[in-house]
């Protein structure tokens, strides 16, 4: 999320976009969560899915064929994948010392297992990219000790980038322009730095710029795997005039049925430190396809050890023909996941606003059931319907050095939320899914567990918030815990000891929900989130603090609740910092209403009992010309005794213990 804008604000205007931002998050992760209106209509259908197996080509010829006959099937009128088609042609895109103090890394979903963020630090360090520029900040002198610009004149300084350091090597991955999701980046201009943090000034060795749109990333050890999602690069004819839809969608279907190999094949290309530029392509020989795909995407997996650098096998790129939207890793898989529904090729107004589930129930022996032209009967035009609702799961080894091998592929009924909705766990992937009913007027939420080897289902629990989705889910060993919400939250805990057989175990309800569940000590979770009325209206922050040692009986022990508040931690988990040890957390938090203002980090002291409010932190006001604002603070970090916070403006130092400030750092 971009907080900092070239054009400064008043604090009331950044407040008010704040709040905007976060209703627009909450719709956007109602969208993709599939949330349902009040309960009543009919029951989630239960889906009968076909086996999902990944498969290689026989060859380039019968790539070519079959991403052409299963495009064709799949576009429509607008092109592929929303309301604008192409008419022209797009554009192509251009070592921690053993003495470092104790310090947090970043919230990750894995241990062992990290993942992009706008901060890094080994202790020593502090790396962090703002406005273009690349920072190295000593954190024993709390002075800037290296800086590199990586954007040029022409680009956008406040894009953002997210960071992955290993050593005195750093990645740096654009997503292109100011776009706030991740898969929302346009196409074309996601790339990827490769920079060395060694000696006086940092060194720019390398830059990717891989066809597509940056999905997610994960790093294990020193390896980096990249995940990037491209369309086939085509240009559809300009729509004769007064031309039916059916006209302009059978003369899609002409062009897609004409275009080479060379069309859908991702491209990457490579900058090395001394200029030179290398162009590659996938090799067709290195792209497989599921039994069933609509063609009109590739996901590309891209390999990058940091310590070895940029080799002459580049990124040793290997693709599949499926669509993504989440990742999740563990130290062994990566998982790729996707909904049919989200990359649908048709109107997305009508995704968005009003997704349908399937009206009839999928036969596993029709050729293409993704996407289907059936005829409306008040118009002889042909009226695309969505296809089932349901998530499509890949899983990858990256267990050795090299590409990862494909391991299994299977599919689950309904929606994920996130990446915190799977978890791999003794030799078994638990998916959480929320299942809207055909009318769109109640769902239900299911936990599957499949078998990791293969992703067939060995068990499932369902019936879990009938009439909401889920809004967090959390998997702690052989427990579960997962948060349904839409006028009172109630907590479930899941038995999954018994992968044939999980089950909920106990049930809390209170108001308000929790989009993020964290681990806190032994039989405690933290979760923070909305509080809300009793008729489902959200009313601010609010941070719980849950007795989960008994899973029969789930309690509540302790509530922080600020009033009109929004805090980045409850739909980026890497926002939220939690240090066992003392039990210290700080969570930014922007607090605004017609009486009270108030943007910085709340600090908290989190034990086996309560949760309780230590002061807040904010950095100083920013003054530009006429305007004057409070910047927002994205991330914390906890560094020896002190607290390092950080926003676009800044970084500042404050006193684990009295909260006092020591150092401010600007990022100008």
């Amino acid at each position: 999320m971009i907080l900092n804008h070239p054009a400064r604000r008043s604090v009331n205007e950044v407040m008010k976009t704040l709040i905007r931002t976060v209703v627009a998050g909450a719709a956007l992760a109602t969208a993709i969560s599939a949330c349902t209106s009040a309960p009543g209509g009919t029951a989630p259908t239960k889906q009968r899915l076909p086996a999902v197996r990944l498969v290689s080509y026989n060859g380039c010829d019968d790539m070519l064929a079959g991403l052409r006959e299963h495009a064709a099937g799949n576009v429509s009128q607008w092109g592929f994948g929303g309301a604008m088609p192409m008419y022209m042609t797009r554009e192509k895109s251009a070592t921690t010392a053993d003495t470092a103090p104790e310090h947090s890394t970043t919230n990750t979903h894995e241990a062992g297992v990290d993942e992009p963020d706008l901060v890094k630090t080994d202790g020593n360090r502090i790396i962090t990219v703002a406005g273009g520029t690349l920072r190295i900040i000593d954190t024993a002198t709390r002075k800037v000790t290296g800086s590199l610009k990586l954007t040029k004149a022409d680009e956008p300084a406040y894009a953002p980038a997210d960071l992955l350091v290993s050593g005195d090597r750093a990645l740096v991955l654009y997503r292109g322009g100011d776009i706030m999701y991740k898969t929302f980046a346009p196409v074309g201009q996601t790339r990827y730095l490769l920079v060395d943090l060694a000696g006086d000034k940092p060194k720019l060795l390398g830059t990717i710029k891989p066809q597509g749109t940056y999905v997610d990333a994960r790093m294990v050890g020193s390896t980096v795997r990249l995940v990037t999602r491209s369309q086939p690069d085509i240009m559809f004819p300009q729509p004769k005039e007064n031309a039916s839809e059916a006209e302009m969608k059978q003369a899609n279907e002409a062009t897609v049925r004409k275009a080479p190999l060379d069309t859908w094949l991702p491209k990457i290309e490579i900058t090395d430190a001394a200029g030179t530029v290398t162009k590659k392509a996938v090799d067709c020989a290195r792209v497989s396809h599921p039994a069933d795909y609509t063609g009109t995407s590739l996901l590309t997996v891209h390999t990058i050890d940091l310590a070895q650098g940029l080799t002459e096998a580049g990124t040793d790129p290997i693709s599949l023909a499926a669509d993504g939207d989440t990742v999740y890793g563990t130290g062994q898989s990566l998982y790729v996941t996707s909904n049919p529904r989200w990359w649908w090729p048709g109107p997305m107004a009508a995704v968005e606003d009003t997704p349908q589930a399937p009206a009839t129930e999928p036969d596993p022996a029709e050729p293409s059931p993704s996407a289907k032209v059936t005829l409306s009967p008040e118009s002889p035009e042909p009226t695309p319907t969505a296809p089932p609702e349901q998530t499509e799961v890949h899983r990858f080894d990256i267990g050795k050095p090299g590409p990862p091998s494909y391991i299994a592929s299977g599919k689950v009924p309904g929606r994920l939320l996130n990446q915190y909705s799977l978890s791999e766990y003794d030799g078994n992937l638990r998916v959480a899914t929320t299942l809207s009913s055909e009318d769109q007027k109640t769902s239900a939420s299911s936990v599957y567990v499949l078998k990791a080897d293969t992703l067939d289902k060995v068990g499932e629990v369902g019936g879990l918030g009938e009439g909401e989705r889920i809004y967090s889910v959390r998997f702690i060993g052989p427990v579960g815990y997962c948060v349904t919400f839409k006028q009172v939250d109630p907590l479930y805990t899941l038995d999954l000891r018994d992968p044939a057989a999980p089950k909920v175990t106990g049930e809390l309800k209170i108001t308000g929900y929790s989009a993020y569940l964290h681990p806190g000590n032994d039989g405690r979770l933290i979760g923070i989130g909305q509080e809300a009325s009793d008729k489902g209206r959200t009313l601010g922050t609010q941070i719980s603090l849950f007795d989960v040692s008994d899973p029969a009986n789930p309690r509540r022990l302790s509530q922080l609740f600020q009033k009109d508040s929004g805090s980045e931690a409850e739909w980026d988990p890497h926002a939220f910092l939690y240090w066992p040890k003392t039990g210290l957390s700080v969570i930014p938090l922007n607090t605004y209403s017609e009486k009270h203002e108030e943007i910085g980090a709340v600090v908290l002291k989190i034990d086996d009992t309560a949760v309780t409010k230590l002061g807040m932190i904010k950095h100083p006001v920013q003054r530009q010309k006429d305007a004057t604002y409070q910047p927002s603070i994205q991330r914390a970090m906890v560094i020896g005794d002190s607290i390092w916070t950080v926003s676009t403006d800044g970084v500042q130092v404050n006193d684990t213990t009295t909260l006092a400030e020591q150092a401010y750092i600007p990022l100008h």
